[in-house]
């Protein structure tokens, strides 16, 4: 059952990848977290400094302001990226069922291959042992 093997190691290859892009996206979401609080520390030391906290204030900070625009960006991506961690997890267990199927029928076919083994050996067997009878 070669082409069977090579279903299993393909639907294995597919689990693999569907795995890697679950580990990137949640390296990237780790990444970008710890992003955002960097720039939520820096907020707030440049607040501080300022003595101006209300982004609306005609004189608050400019860092300040460019800050929270990447910190909202940032906090937008991670959302983003949450959602596409879920889908790949649901595609990753989509594939892994594949992969399961195409096992379990491998593991069937290579036993339905040895019962005809088994059954081949004893009809060789039983026509010897007739031929033995019969001689």
């Amino acid at each position: 059952m070669k082409s069977r093997d090579t279903l299993v190691r393909l639907k294995k290859f597919q689990v693999e990848e569907k795995r890697r892009r679950i580990v990137q996206l949640n390296a990237m979401i780790t990444e970008f977290t710890r992003l955002s609080n960097e720039l939520d520390r820096e907020i707030t030391t440049e607040e501080t400094r300022a003595n101006i906290t209300d982004p609306n204030h005609f004189a608050y900070p400019t860092y300040a302001r460019a800050a929270r625009g990447r910190r909202d960006n940032m906090v937008a991506s991670i959302n983003d990226l949450k959602t596409q961690l879920e889908e790949a997890e649901n595609l990753f267990q989509e594939a892994n069922e594949e992969f399961l199927k195409a096992q379990n029928q491998e593991a069937r076919d290579r036993g339905a291959e040895r019962m005809v083994d088994i059954m081949a050996e004893r009809q060789i067997s039983d026509t010897a042992q007739i031929y033995r009878r019969n001689a």
